[in-house]
């Protein structure tokens, strides 16, 4: 059990990390396994469970290998926190355990790649609703809920923990404020609308001044997921758009509510997706080299924008 890069990720450099997709829509429709609450962790605890996530995360393990690029193994813990795991019936002693399972899961996987840089992420969801901030914590509050989970993962072999599907702004910061008291670097990646400001209406850039304000900078970098690129381009803006590393974007050009109310799967089109991520490499976010999808993406969407990508970058150590 030990965090290879806690202490310095790999992904800070200039080289291509890929991540994955959207496991909990991937796993439902691609699949066609049932998960309650989108709670993937859930599967530790079921038959042929395990052996699912590992067939999943192995289609991203290739497509870093065919382009000798690095990973971020993001794990299936989005809904492993107190008050999710408690709707799923767990106690605490459980919810414990499945998040470790998680990182176990991801430990194996990079004894068994040991030829790539693979990066270990604990990750964490948001207490409420992906899509909608419905119920909105003090700072304080959102610190005291994350750091149990948090606390968790710094006793693993995770290098990091990442926050997915932020959408408002004192969560966020709660998020990072316990992340430093495990002594977990950790990344920050805002939900945001077709307005490409978050659901609760403030602007993207005033929400990563806030956070790195309240923070002294502690984030290593963030995120935009669960958003088309057209939704958020147009307000993305130098310097301050250097501070986005990661993108997870939907392939969909659909909006939360939209998405929400459709029956079936929009996965968009892949190419485009992918020269849609080259297009703002070249450009507006000249720092990005952590990419994967969101909603409705897999493992061909990140195929392909992995291929359109990686002519941009040197290739990872």
């Amino acid at each position: 059990m030990t965090a290879l890069y806690r202490n310095a990720l790999p992904q800070l450099g200039d080289a291509l990390f890929v991540t994955d997709g959207g496991i909990e829509t991937a796993l439902i429709f691609n699949e066609g396994i049932e998960l309650p609450d989108f709670a993937a962790f859930d599967l530790f605890r079921r038959p042929g469970g395990e052996a699912a996530l590992r067939r999943y995360y192995g289609a991203y393990v290739r497509i870093a290998a065919q382009f000798r690029a690095g990973m971020i193994l993001e794990s299936a813990t989005w809904r492993a926190s107190a008050d999710w795991g408690r709707k799923l019936g767990y106690n605490a002693a459980q919810l414990a355990e499945a998040n470790r399972q998680a990182i176990r899961l991801l430990e194996d996987i990079r004894r068994e790649h040991r030829e790539l840089s693979m990066v270990i992420s604990g990750c964490v969801g948001p207490r409420g609703d992906g899509y909608s901030p419905t119920h909105v914590m003090s700072i304080d509050e959102a610190h005291g809920y994350h750091r149990e989970q948090i606390a968790i993962f710094s006793d693993t072999a995770a290098d990091m923990v990442a926050a997915i599907t932020m959408n408002y702004v004192e969560e966020a910061i709660g998020v990072a404020r316990a992340a430093q008291d495990a002594g977990m670097p950790v990344a920050i990646s805002f939900t945001v609308e077709t307005d490409g400001r978050l659901p609760t209406g403030q602007p993207l850039q005033e929400a990563i001044e806030q956070v790195d304000g309240a923070t002294a900078l502690y984030p290593v970098y963030y995120m935009l997921n669960c958003a088309h690129p057209e939704h958020f381009q147009k307000v993305l803006e130098k310097p301050w758009a250097r501070r986005i590393r990661g993108l997870r974007a939907n392939a969909s050009r659909k909006s939360h509510a939209e998405l929400n109310e459709s029956a079936t799967l929009d996965i968009g089109d892949p190419a485009e997706l992918g020269a849609d991520y080259a297009a703002l490499k070249r450009g507006l976010l000249p720092n990005l080299n952590v990419v994967g999808g969101c909603c409705g993406t897999d493992h061909r969407h990140v195929q392909r924008i992995a291929a359109a990508c990686a002519p941009l970058f040197r290739v990872a150590a």
